[in-house]
């Protein structure tokens, strides 16, 4: 388990980097870091493991060889929980095992990612793993509020990005119509004034 492999994802604002040893065949692992930290912090631990395991180690967005998020976007700790959806849809992983680590950083909240991700989508994850880190705990009359309302802010945001298209040129008159019909409480000249603003006209429409 010695050599590895370069791995990379498209996500919208650029990439996320990975690392992997062992057999693609072999059962998923998912490896992730902790507080700035990058792929390389399962260097010296991956060779110890057993064989038969597929590890891949994903470094985080702005951490590693990972493209960073735009200029003026926060890295907030459900961000990092998307990324390792992505990475999981990326390498169709349907159940896989987590290993996270994290130094204990309460803060910046590292330690959360794992068992977070654990929380949101138990039926992806078979065992977790955690290295100096704790799990997640919420107060019982919250989880079930907390639960619903941010998986279902990460699915809607995935969902959103598979559908993602070039937008569609339309006439000057089928641009109005579409915008009115979204927007059911605007007149006829509310929406054409918003749509001087709101649409960018090109050669074909």
């Amino acid at each position: 388990l010695g050599m590895f492999s370069e791995l990379k994802f498209p996500v919208p604002w650029g990439h996320v980097a990975a690392k992997a040893w062992g057999s693609s065949e072999g059962h998923p692992v998912l490896c992730l870091h902790g507080w700035l930290d990058n792929a390389n912090t399962f260097d010296k631990l991956i060779p110890l493991l057993p064989r038969g395991c597929y590890y891949v180690a994903m470094d985080f967005s702005g951490h590693g060889l990972s493209s960073h998020r735009p200029a003026g976007c926060s890295y907030h700790i459900l961000d990092y929980v998307t990324d390792v959806c992505r990475v999981a849809a990326a390498l169709q992983w349907r159940r896989f095992t987590l290993m996270g680590h994290s130094m204990g950083n309460f803060s910046f909240s590292y330690c959360f990612i794992s068992p977070q991700f654990c929380f949101l989508y138990p039926e992806m994850v078979d065992k977790l793993i955690l290295l100096e880190s704790l799990g997640f705990l919420l107060a019982p009359e919250d989880t079930e509020a907390w639960l619903k309302s941010k998986r279902k802010v990460i699915d809607r945001l995935l969902s959103l990005e598979a559908k993602q298209q070039t937008p569609k040129a339309r006439s000057r008159e089928a641009a109005l119509q579409r915008l009115l019909e979204a927007n059911s409480h605007l007149t006829a000249e509310g929406g054409a004034i918003l749509l001087q603003r709101g649409a960018t006209e090109t050669p074909a429409g």
